[in-house]
């Protein structure tokens, strides 16, 4: 039944093959006319192939010598015959015995020309005779100078000539006195959509026949003819038939004349054709320069044809591979001297068997840059792949092998550390592999396999005779240290060692890890961390330990609630989403951790989720675990009121494989932590006493990070053992008070106010809410007043108790009320979100719980800013720039970003605009339950 169909449209088709030709058809019909009243003419169809030539030369003598008005002499040359002098003559004329088999002199060659004539003129006096030739590109040069001879005597000689030439092979000129030339040009869309629909195709036929067959009528019908059996194909592949691959392939291979054949596949090798090379580059890439060739080569009718997919591939799968491999590479030079895109030249270089040289490889490393730039890593993988396939040195090799070690390691762990394994093994001198070594114990660390790393960091220290070098190695792998308990302490013994004596590039790195270890045992007050740390930011730095330092000073920072700051440094290393930061650099993996912490204790959760889901997404089930930013995003996406999806993260890490590693500590709190939240409080104590006995087994005490303490002692007090709570928060306050910070201190009180009870608790909350109040500490802040205004209501002072869960819900209103990932400059995201999240469902129910009836008007004002925000807002309500702001303050951009981020989201605003109202309290209130 198929094939029924088919060749009814196939007949369909050919009987519609002459369309857009009336002006062909009528300059023969003119001529003809002309010929039969005695005065001979000559019309000449010139066109490409697949025009229609054959078909339009068949119509013609169909319709001129109808009825027997003439007679009929035809000829069709072919190539293998071109070399034969007089064969079309002899093809004409076969009785004729006066045509010879050789070239003549010119004076024989004229009697010869004489006769035939002659001959021609007779017969033609008898009855008008019509003499076609088909392919005259084709005919012997002899043939050719007849038909030449001819057409200049044709005048009072009844004779038509009608004759069809492939315009790329060669053009025939004749006397333009006795005839007319007509160019065959490539059907346009509406004709091509007739010749579809006369055989019941739709019109997404139509439009594919449109785009993919260039004008030609003869692929028309070929590509009719494969679509019959299936739908509409997506590659060449999927072709019901092989009639346009094949009638593509026969052009390539037959046809086509050298140059035109070279234009074509430079048009498919390059994909976008004129669009990608230009004219002028796609003649040179072809290899067609001025003088070269014998006939010009336009690029338009075939660059219709190859702009597509379904064509190029025809072409390309036509073309020899060497031919083709050395335009592909040509392409690629002249695109890479010329300035263009590194994907443009790429995409050249991706389809060699291998980069041969270095001019390849560095344009391969140059498209995968801007690949990962653009969060198409898996196409950055491929490119730099391709790129290792080339004659490297060892240390070239080392240092792609490198940065695809470090694009592979997310998406596939194993992948990525057999790589850089690869390039240790490598002839490197030392320096070399002193740069490979600590991206392997890098990767290795975030495979959580730091044993490995730390003898791998060793074995490469071992090799080296530099003391600097050993140093800084040594200083690394201190740093990757810190997910081993045991390494831990060990390396810590050293860096005070090494502190003492070691250079002045090496002693930031050094003293910033003794310093974490010693505010972790409860040695440090946050005041004399940041008098080590503050002096050593100016300080320079190694640039091999650049990133560790800076995660060691953002982590100081962080914990000493100089967040702007933290997360100022952390912005600075790491990249922005959605380019995934390198794991293969130990520091980076510390400041994705405090970017995240920071956010979280900030309250932005939007921003934790924002910048570090992806990464999380591309590592989940290819061997990195991350569970602290697991937790970290789990814990904002609780926040948020995702309680499912928060579930899900924390479920997802397998706790059985764990290490001594801090960061399984950060995931025991975080599951504590929503244990708490859901009132499963025997869950949360276990988890936070996992938590405990984690941290204590590296020393670490403070509650600055995790404070399990507090935790355990409100879950103890729900439990109904008070005293136990009291010994734990009481220790928890100790330690806090230590360190001395708002943030840490208020958590604290809360705490020992859960387990004193009464006016003592009263007390505390009182201190912590006041202490909060200067911090940047949104969520601890609203956890308190909704405690105290309990506690008030329950000592009798409703009013007061109230106005403190009115407070809190207004701050958790705002916590949730605008996008803080958006510009601080132009912060017109939504003006709301759903409030669903974890504190306004809390603050809600606490208000219900006291007795509150109706909406009440709470007014936003800045008392919850810090006195940095708040110096911010103001100037920035005055109509200065950030720009200004910074020079006035003597603060970096980023860091003034980040506060005046804080201040819309705590003022409820969204344009500066609005922030003169706010700050004078003036501006409009936010509805919140009330009584």
């Amino acid at each position: 039944m198929k094939r029924r169909l088919c060749t009814k449209v196939e007949e369909l088709s050919m009987r519609k093959v002459l369309l857009e030709r009336d002006d062909a058809v009528a300059a023969a019909a003119k001529a003809g006319e002309s010929a039969r009243s005695g005065g001979g003419r000559w019309v000449l169809f010139s066109g490409v192939t697949g025009m229609g030539r054959t078909a339009l030369l068949s119509e013609v003598t169909a319709r001129e010598a109808a009825g027997g008005a003439m007679d009929v002499l035809h000829a069709s040359c072919s190539p293998e015959e071109a070399g034969f002098p007089f064969a079309l003559v002899r093809r004409l004329f076969p009785e004729a015995e006066e045509v010879p088999f050789a070239d003549l002199p010119a004076d024989k060659e004229q009697v010869v020309f004489h006769r035939l004539v002659t001959r021609l003129a007779q017969a033609a006096y008898r009855r008008p005779v019509l003499l076609t030739v088909d392919d005259l590109h084709d005919a012997d040069m002899a043939s050719r100078r007849w038909i030449g001879y001819l057409a200049r005597r044709l005048t009072g000689i009844p004779v038509l000539l009608v004759l069809t030439e492939c315009g790329e092979k060669g053009v025939t000129v004749l006397p333009g006195e006795t005839g007319t030339s007509v160019r065959l040009r490539p059907l346009g869309p509406e004709a091509t959509a007739r010749l579809v629909s006369a055989g019941g195709h739709d019109a997404d036929r139509a439009e594919l026949c449109a785009q993919a067959c260039g004008g030609s009528p003869a692929l028309v019908h070929a590509l009719l003819a494969d679509l019959c059996a299936g739908p509409l194909p997506r590659g060449l592949s999927e072709l019901g038939g092989s009639r346009y691959r094949d009638a593509i392939a026969h052009w390539i291979r037959v046809r086509a004349t050298p140059g035109s054949r070279r234009i074509a596949l430079a048009l498919a090798a390059a994909g976008g054709g004129t669009a990608v090379l230009g004219e002028a580059l796609l003649q040179e890439a072809a290899g067609l320069f001025p003088g070269h060739r014998a006939t010009p080569v336009s690029t338009s009718a075939l660059g219709r044809l190859f702009s597509h997919r379904l064509a190029r591939e025809a072409a390309l799968a036509a073309a020899d591979p060497a031919e083709l491999g050395e335009l592909r590479g040509r392409i690629a030079r002249l695109l890479d001297e010329r300035g263009a895109p590194a994907a443009d030249v790429a995409a050249q270089l991706l389809r060699l068997d291998r980069p041969g040289e270095e001019w390849m490889t560095r344009s391969l490393e140059d498209a995968a840059e801007e690949a990962v730039r653009g969060g198409r890593v898996h196409e950055a993988i491929a490119l730099l792949r391709h790129a290792l396939t080339a004659p490297l040195t060892p240390d070239r090799r080392a240092g792609l092998a490198l940065r695809l070690g470090a694009l592979e390691l997310p998406h596939s762990a194993d992948a990525g550390i057999r790589r850089l394994h690869a390039a240790l093994e490598l002839p490197l001198d030392h320096h070399e592999r002193a740069a490979v070594a600590p991206a392997l114990g890098a990767a290795l660390v975030a495979r959580g396999r730091t044993v490995t790393a730390m003898r791998v960091m060793r074995r490469a220290g071992s090799t080296v005779d530099d003391g600097e070098l050993v140093r800084v190695l040594q200083t690394t792998a201190a740093l990757m240290a810190s997910h081993d308990a045991v390494a831990w302490r060990d390396a810590v013994a050293r860096m005070r060692e090494l502190a003492a004596t070691a250079p002045a590039a090496i002693e930031p790195l050094a003293c910033g890890l003794v310093t974490e270890y010693e505010v972790g045992a409860g040695r440090l007050s946050a005041a004399e961390t940041l008098d080590r740390v503050l002096p050593r930011l100016a300080a320079p730095v190694d640039p091999r330990l650049r990133s560790g330092w800076l995660g060691s000073a953002a982590t100081l920072l962080q914990w000493a609630d100089r967040l702007a700051e933290a997360r100022a440094f952390a912005d600075e290393a790491l990249p922005a989403p959605p380019v995934l930061p390198d794991l293969t650099d130990i520091g980076r993996q510390c400041l994705i951790s405090v970017r995240a912490e920071a956010a979280l204790w900030t309250g932005d959760f939007r921003r934790v989720v924002a910048e570090n889901a992806p990464l999380l997404d591309a590592c989940a089930g290819q061997g990195i675990r991350l569970p602290h930013l697991a937790s970290m995003v789990a814990l904002a996406r609780y926040e948020l009121g995702h309680r499912a999806h928060a579930h899900r993260l924390l479920a997802a890490i397998d706790e059985e494989s764990a290490d001594s590693s801090w960061e399984w500590n950060e995931l025991r709190y975080a599951r504590a932590f929503v244990h708490a939240a859901e009132g499963n409080r025997q869950a949360a104590l276990d988890d936070y006493l996992a938590c405990g006995r984690g941290q204590s087994a590296r020393d670490f005490v403070s509650p600055v990070a995790t404070p399990w303490r507090s935790g355990a002692a409100l879950a103890l007090v729900g439990l109904g053992q008070p005293a136990r709570a009291l010994e734990l928060a009481e220790e928890e306050l100790r330690h806090a008070r230590t360190w001395g910070t708002p943030r840490v201190v208020g958590r604290a009180l809360r705490a020992h106010a859960a387990a004193v009870g009464g006016r003592r608790a009263l007390e505390s909350l009182t201190e912590a809410a006041a202490l909060l109040r200067t911090a940047e500490a949104p969520v601890e802040l609203i956890e308190t007043l909704l405690d105290l205004g309990h506690a008030r209501i329950d000592t009798g002072n409703g009013r007061k108790g109230r106005d403190d869960l009115y407070e809190a819900h207004a701050l958790a209103l705002r916590l949730l009320a605008t996008d803080a990932t958006g510009d601080p400059d132009t912060p017109d995201g939504p003006a709301a979100a759903a409030a669903t999240g974890r504190l306004v469902r809390a603050t809600d129910n606490a208000l219900r719980a006291s007795g509150a009836r109706g909406p009440r008007q709470v007014t936003k004002s800045c008392a919850v800013l810090t006195r940095a925000e708040r110096r911010i807002a103001e100037l920035a309500a005055q109509g200065q720039t950030n720009a200004q702001i910074g020079a006035a303050l003597q603060l970096a951009r980023r860091t003034v970003e980040t506060h005046l981020t804080h201040a819309y989201r705590k003022l409820g605003v969204t344009r500066r605009t609005q922030l003169a109202s706010r700050l004078t309290g003036t501006g409009e209130a936010a509805s919140a339950p009330g009584g």
